[in-house]
């Protein structure tokens, strides 16, 4: 099953190749204490997130890396 905006974040995690392709794009951030308490979030929904948008994270950018996580599955 492909990965979309609906996925959450522990099913990013709990895939070791969906978060080699995280890591390459985000570095460090599988390292990132505050990801463990997103795990039921969906992509979606950390998207919206002001602090997401702070960060400059855009939801083009999250279905970038979802199709090349898609695209090696």
């Amino acid at each position: 099953m492909a990965y979309t905006l609906n996925t959450t974040v522990g099913e990013i995690l709990d895939d070791t190749h969906a978060l080699e392709v995280l890591e390459k794009h985000a570095p460090g951030i599988s390292k990132n204490p505050m990801l463990g308490m997103a795990r039921g979030f969906t992509l979606k929904q950390i998207v919206s997130m002001p602090q997401a948008k702070d960060m400059g994270v855009t939801e083009e950018m999250v279905e970038k890396v979802l199709a090349e996580i898609n695209a090696r599955k």
